[in-house]
């Protein structure tokens, strides 16, 4: 389905995978095997996402206009012209905005209740 059929709202919620492949890609186009350093580097190792995982979420994230390979390439001398690199569409970045917030909503739903903070956490 292409974003104008979609509002990002009906995207909700996320896999874990889509929304840490879209922080990844928040400050732009990286290829697989960077977007695989970058998720564990945002999550201080905690989360490290295989090839299987990766480009399987990649495949579904292209379908839905999430994200879109792009043509642009670095120094020919630094790259190695099989990688694939992708960037965030604007529907892409509308929907990471709209996790970010729910996921914010639910954070102060937490804290409220006490479970995030404080001394008892």
């Amino acid at each position: 389905m292409s974003d104008t059929t979609m509002r990002p709202n009906d995207m909700l919620p996320l896999t874990p995978a889509v929304f840490h492949i879209l922080l990844a890609l928040a400050d732009g186009e990286k290829h697989g095997y960077g977007i695989m350093q970058e998720v564990s580097r945002i999550t201080n190792g905690t989360l490290r996402m295989g090839p299987g995982t990766l480009y399987g979420t990649i495949k579904r994230m292209l379908e839905a206009n999430l994200i879109e390979e792009t043509e642009e390439r670095p120094d020919p001398a630094l790259d190695d012209e099989r990688r694939r690199y992708y960037r965030l569409t604007a529907f892409g970045e509308r929907v990471a905005r709209a996790e970010a917030g729910r996921l914010a909503t639910l954070l102060n739903v937490a804290q409220s209740k006490r479970l995030v903070g404080g001394a008892g956490s």
